[in-house]
């Protein structure tokens, strides 16, 4: 379950209200998402789902005064209908939560656009702004104007408030929850900075703290915005051809495989399919990064998410919406920042401890200094000092933020990868294995011949229709360009069962048959057996790739070792191999000869990135230490099993998906290394005298700042391989 949170301004609030929130009754695994400002959660069997998010919404209203749970229309009037009436029955909750469970398609874009409009017209940043002139205003009234005491206590005073009351707020509450974070380091070094009258000091320090936060909320605000395009990609509706020809504008999940859909000129694509009628461009720099229109004619394959951009088509589906390209992408994106890096992990766990250890360090600086001078308003002083500078911000939100942006950047190129994890384990590859057939290949095979064998009484278009019966359940290449050869409509075939890597076996007028990779030929072929009799061989070719070839150079000259694994025979095997000039290739594997040769390379200690499209390519996918998979002819289990998607199959987006996490990765050790080392500089100094506390925040807001703007140039990195109009045409 899930929701939007917006207005959270810093990534150790966020995680300080998720363990506040995962202490509520009946109320489990609340994670908050601080870069896409969501929270999702599970609850125990029996628990009101409703109860739950009036139980979130108060809790989070009352530790972040300034976040807001985004709540569909249908649950607001149920939070209202319970205040104004509390004896609302349980009975009508469930029934309520019922109807709004069958509205999910509904609620999803509702929230989507509550979020939208929140953003756009948060009032909270406008009053953020204004308290800070206004207390800006009144500081300097303080320090230039002759005012007697107590207008100069009170101007400071309210000046101080209307500058940090946000902070002041979230120490407090924070801390009577047992909750320690750099709210509470800020409004001590404040409080402090007041009672030894360091009235100026104490300003600036809330000051530019407050600014340091607003610059910063803006930062992740851009960050967000990267996937925003991503999320406008959802198509909203169908327009559904049905059986006696009339037009009805559906949902996209309302559509079967099979249906005919009408896409007009501007409109989404909504579902997979291929075009029967008609011709276009479309735009898919959503989906791939590709920016040149690509023109498409009947026969085309055509993926949702796309925008038909002049003409009118008519699509056969071929995926439901659930296995559409954009159902995919978008379930990707969805669950992409819950696999954190160890790095990302470490951070975060590390965050309270370091507040802490950060508080006992400070007394202990007071003790030193007071021990030595005897001067307690010295003392606490440089103690101060030590707080502000030990905030722990340019942690916090730099190194998620650089994740964060180095996985928006990769998507924006049409590689999607499930999380900083595979991010930062894809930046360490030194070998990458290639699957042959639909990976480096086209996979668009065609009919070389067909060898009947003697004392078979049937044609050629017989032994054909035959395989296609069986293999029309198959994703697999050849089963596809076998089947599409065939005279269509196909009968059903009875018990059919897919063997991975070897072929299908099935039932047929009261006949068993098995289609399957003949291993002895010197040609790609399939085998077609009746009752464990062989009929026929059905010999089939295909084309590598345009952008194979540059994608393995491109790894190469990266350094990177390129192997190839495949089923197919040893001549075709080695004709690609040398075509790509790969470092070595092997031939008539079987899935699990495959997965023992990753096994051995692992213990070799080398870091393996396998790529392929197969059901038979999985298990080599999951053991792999990065498994990468095709998005539009990968089948379900590959896409599944795999830890990138490239969205066109394009092999070249390997490379490009392997710099930008090297990159990504080089960004958030810049930020860990420069915002310690210049915190332990500036702790040195403080400590001993040499710099003040102006010195002190304006190090600690500064590196935050330079933290952030480092990481926003994951987001804007090119890879200078990539070239959008190198993209494979379609």
């Amino acid at each position: 379950m899930q929701l939007q949170i917006e207005g959270l301004d810093c990534p150790n609030c966020a995680k300080a209200l998720e363990g506040e929130l995962n202490k509520l009754s009946g109320i489990n695994e609340v994670k908050i998402d601080f870069i896409k400002s969501s929270l999702s959660y599970s609850l125990d069997e029996g628990k009101d789902e409703n109860e739950a998010i009036l139980q979130i919404s108060k809790l989070t209203k009352k530790l972040e005064p300034q976040a807001k749970i985004i709540i569909p229309a249908s649950q607001k009037a149920l939070k209202n209908q319970k205040i104004s009436n509390n004896s609302a029955s349980k009975s009508k909750d469930t029934q309520n939560l019922a109807i709004i469970q069958n509205q999910n398609n509904d609620q999803n874009q509702e929230n989507l656009k509550l979020h939208k409009n929140f953003a756009k017209t948060n009032p909270m940043f406008v009053v953020d702004l204004l308290c800070l002139c206004l207390g800006i205003c009144l500081g300097l009234v303080v320090f230039f104007a002759n005012l007697p005491i107590w207008a100069f206590w009170t101007i400071y005073a309210v000046a101080a408030l209307l500058l940090g009351w946000k902070t002041y707020y979230k120490a407090l509450t924070q801390l009577f929850r047992g909750v320690i974070n750099e709210n509470l380091l800020i409004t001590i070094s404040v409080v402090g900075a007041s009672i030894v009258s360091q009235h100026m000091e104490g300003l600036m320090v809330i000051a530019l703290y407050s600014i340091g936060k607003i610059f910063e909320s803006l930062a992740v605000n851009r960050s967000r915005k990267s996937i925003e395009g991503l999320v406008k990609m959802q198509p909203e509706y169908a327009n559904l051809i049905s059986e006696n020809g009339k037009e009805e504008k559906v949902a996209p999940s309302e559509v079967k495989i099979g249906a005919t859909i009408i896409i007009r000129a501007g409109e989404k694509v909504p579902l997979d399919g291929i075009i029967t009628k008609g011709q276009t461009n479309v735009d898919m720099a959503s989906l791939t990064g590709e920016s040149v229109p690509v023109a498409l004619k009947e026969g085309d394959q055509i993926l949702s998410g796309a925008v038909v951009l002049d003409g009118v088509v008519e699509v056969q589906t071929t995926k439901e919406y659930d296995q559409s390209t954009i159902k995919k992408i978008m379930n990707l994106i969805e669950n992409a920042s819950q696999n954190k890096s160890k790095t990302q992990t470490f951070i975060s766990k590390i965050t309270k401890w370091y507040t802490l250890g950060i508080v006992a360090l400070a007394i202990t600086v007071f003790g030193i200094v007071f021990a030595v001078t005897q001067n307690a308003n010295l003392a606490v002083y440089r103690g101060l000092i030590f707080l502000v500078i030990s905030c722990p911000c340019a942690f916090a939100i730099s190194v998620p933020l650089s994740y964060f942006s180095g996985l928006g950047n990769a998507s924006s190129k049409g590689v999607l990868i499930k999380g900083s994890n595979y991010l930062d384990a894809c930046s360490r590859l030194d070998t990458v294995i290639f699957d042959k057939t639909g990976t480096l290949t086209t996979g668009n095979f065609s009919i070389d011949n067909i060898q009947i064998q003697e004392g078979t009484n049937l044609t050629a278009d017989q032994i054909l229709t035959l395989a296609a019966i069986g293999e029309q359940y198959s994703l697999h290449p050849l089963a596809k360009a076998i089947t599409s050869a065939a005279q269509q409509p196909l009968p059903k075939a009875e018990k059919v069962k897919e063997l991975a890597g070897k072929g299908v076996s099935f039932v047929y007028k009261n006949n068993n048959y098995f289609v399957g990779r003949g291993q002895e030929q010197k040609n790609t072929n399939v085998d077609v057996y009746q009752n464990d009799i062989k009929l026929a061989s059905i010999f089939l070719t295909d084309t590598i790739k345009q952008t194979s070839a540059s994608a393995c150079q491109t790894l190469k000259n990266m350094g990177i070792k390129t192997i190839m694994l495949s089923g197919d025979n040893e001549e075709a095997v080695n004709k690609v191999s040398q075509s790509l000039n790969l470092d070595e290739s092997f031939s008539k594997l079987l899935p699990e000869e495959k997965y023992q040769y990753i096994e051995k390379a692992k213990l070799a200690k080398s870091k393996i990135g396998y790529v392929g499209d197969g059901i038979n390519d999985a298990p080599s996918l999951v053991l792999a230490d990065v498994g990468i998979s095709m998005g539009i002819n990968g089948s379900p289990a590959s896409v599944e099993a795999s830890d990138i998607v490239l969205v066109d199959d394009d092999p070249q987006k390997v490379a490009t998906a392997i710099k930008i996490s090297k990159f990504t990765r080089r960004i958030v050790l810049e930020n860990i290394i420069l915002s310690a080392a210049i915190k332990i500089i500036f702790l040195a100094l403080g400590s001993f005298g040499v710099t003040g506390m102006l010195s002190a925040v304006f190090a600690d807001v500064g590196v935050t700042l330079l933290a952030i703007l480092n990481s926003m140039r994951a987001l804007k990195y090119s890879p200078k391989e990539y070239n959008h109009k190198s993209a494979k045409k379609r």
